[in-house]
């Protein structure tokens, strides 16, 4: 009961009561008693006339007492919201406190009545806001601080091209160290290799090998495109697989050899065994049944020799003799053992290559794009001369490659087929590097992979 009295409608109520209750009193008083009398007291004892308010009328009577209760009620409205106007500064100072992100702003909760529990309500608020964002800013530091020591590059450019975020990595990869924030990304590409600087303004995924400070490094490029705050962002991560591919390889290695020793015992065991066999026939003068012998020794021998022959062909890869070679002529004849359909205009400069190992390795990547499920009109060779290389480029409508696979595609015997041998862009890595060139893999945006081929041109 005393809670429902201590309510802002159940004082304002009582402030009208007394407000009506005072007009009333005070017209009665005026106009009947006890202020007539008190004047006419005065006529007779003291001989002083003053007219009586009844003589004014009902608007006169009104006229005093409002000329009374208005200066009478201002300062009581005064008194009485002296503590709400308080309140409601307080509330504004702590509104401009949330909106300047300070949530350490509370207000002392004295009151009983609604506005008290508002307040105690925006105390809790308060409180809540305040452990959110020390939260929020611990997970924010521990995220920083993941994404500055990963060895990882991240660099991430706004829409105009201007760095907006960099970790460590990217700092040292880039700009010696330094900050790139604010700087524009393709700025500070200018000095980079033109593989990299091609693979980032390409948007794309891709695999590709760089010179760098001496040596080759492969890097996995990978992009993406979101929008933070409203505004279009792009990521890039620019992650080092130099020393993750050398594992590789000679985890590689290690499986081939295990593999090759396994054939070999397969084979070879069979073979003892059947020389044995023979020999022991022979011995006996079972002449008739020695060419099965010798029959099922020789089909074994071909059969390890077509296994190792693949390996030892990968591993007996002759140097290149590269020499002028025409386009147009070159490529009529890449056409007589792959369909394929060739996209913009053929370069005026030669190409200086080894055609015979080009050409293998052009064979390879067009069935390659064939087998991926492709359209035979989707298979495209393009040409363009860029610098003091040549690109050659084969394209497919596929479903292109994941990250894993795009990562792992060029080891040696990394096959993503069933009775795959691995050889193919493993083999196109080894021909193009022999001729001081390189090999590149990329996603297409609208679906599909882009296999690039760089080689070096003869210029006189």
């Amino acid at each position: 009961m005393l809670r429902r009295l201590d309510t802002l409608q159940t004082r304002l109520a009582l402030l009208l009561s007394l407000a009506y209750v005072s007009g009333a009193l005070l017209y009665i008083g005026i106009t009947e008693w006890p202020l007539p009398q008190l004047l006419q007291w005065m006529k007779h004892d003291l001989g002083v006339t003053v007219q009586p308010p009844s003589h004014l009328g009902v608007w006169g009577g009104l006229a005093v007492s409002a000329g009374v209760a208005i200066p009478l009620s201002i300062w009581l409205a005064g008194r009485v919201m002296h503590p709400l106007n308080r309140l409601l500064r307080a509330l504004e100072g702590a509104v401009a406190s949330y909106r300047d992100g300070d949530f350490s702003f509370s207000i002392a909760a004295r009151r009983h009545d609604e506005l008290g529990e508002l307040i105690r309500m925006h105390n809790a608020l308060g409180q809540t806001l305040r452990e959110q964002r020390q939260n929020l800013a611990q997970r924010e530091l521990l995220l920083d601080t993941v994404v500055q020591n990963t060895p990882v590059a991240l660099v991430l450019t706004d829409a105009i091209g201007r760095v907006t975020y960099a970790n460590i990595a990217a700092r040292h990869l880039f700009n010696e160290g330094r900050t790139l924030h604010g700087l524009d990304f393709l700025e500070l590409l200018a000095d980079a290799p033109e593989a990299l600087r091609r693979a980032v303004e390409g948007g794309e995924d891709a695999l590709l090998t760089v010179e760098m400070d001496g040596s080759e490094e492969t890097f996995h490029l990978s992009q993406r495109s979101f929008r933070l705050q409203g505004r279009p962002h792009r990521l890039q991560l620019f992650r080092r697989m130099t020393r993750e591919l050398s594992r590789q390889e000679v985890a590689t290695w290690k499986r081939v050899i295990r593999v090759i020793s396994h054939e070999l015992n397969n084979s070879l065991a069979p073979i003892s065994s059947l020389a044995h066999s023979g020999a022991e026939l022979a011995r006996r003068g079972q002449y008739e049944r020695l060419p099965g012998v010798f029959a099922t020794i020789g089909e074994r021998a071909r059969h390890l020799h077509g296994f190792i022959a693949g390996y030892a062909n990968f591993a007996k890869l002759p140097a290149p003799q590269p020499v002028s070679i025409p386009w147009r002529p070159f490529l009529d004849s890449l056409a007589l053992h792959c369909q394929f359909r060739v996209q913009g205009n053929l370069p005026e400069q030669e190409g200086w290559f080894d055609a015979g190992q080009i050409e293998q390795v052009l064979i390879n990547l067009v069935k390659n794009a064939h087998e991926s499920g492709s359209a035979e009109d989707g298979v495209s060779l393009s040409l363009a001369v860029i610098g003091r290389d040549v690109r050659i480029e084969v394209a497919d409508r596929g479903p292109g490659m994941s990250e894993t696979v795009l990562a792992q595609a060029l080891l040696p015997f990394y096959s993503t087929k069933r009775s795959g041998t691995g050889l193919g862009l493993a083999l196109a890595r080894e021909i193009a590097e022999a001729h001081g060139g390189r090999i590149t893999l990329a996603n297409r945006e609208q679906g599909g992979l882009r296999v690039s081929l760089l080689l070096p041109l003869k210029f006189s």
